[in-house]
């Protein structure tokens, strides 16, 4: 019997795709840097955080080539805009945010009942 399955491997199995678990380290380091840009624009709104930015997008592109003036203006209010939505997130916390939604529903009127059919009541 046990020379049937001398050619058998006794090592645990090595499995193709182990990138699975590397996607969901990255999501964690998303989240962080998030969670420290949040921080860095409530503490300095619009200050601190440009400077890096520019060093990003400068990073970005290719070697030798300059942005338009047009590039600059979109990418500061980009900048701006992104800071502003950060800002107006931070301010509410999540229960706060799921009552104003249920407040809107409250409002709007009842579109899905079921309508009533009968004239004789």
């Amino acid at each position: 019997m046990s020379d049937e399955y001398q050619h058998v491997s006794k090592s645990k199995l090595k499995l193709k795709n182990d990138s699975d678990t590397k996607k969901k380290h990255k999501k964690k380091d998303k989240q962080k840097q998030k969670d420290k840009m949040i921080r860095a624009v409530l503490e300095n709104p619009g200050e601190g955080t440009s400077e890096e930015r520019k060093q990003q997008a400068q990073s970005n592109t290719p070697v030798g080539r300059t942005l338009t003036k047009a590039e600059e203006s979109f990418k500061k209010m980009q900048e701006k805009m992104q800071n502003k939505r950060i800002v107006e997130k931070a301010q509410m916390t999540h229960k706060q945010r799921v009552e104003q939604f249920n407040m809107h529903l409250d409002s709007l009127t009842e579109h899905f009942d079921i309508p009533k059919v009968s004239w004789t009541k």
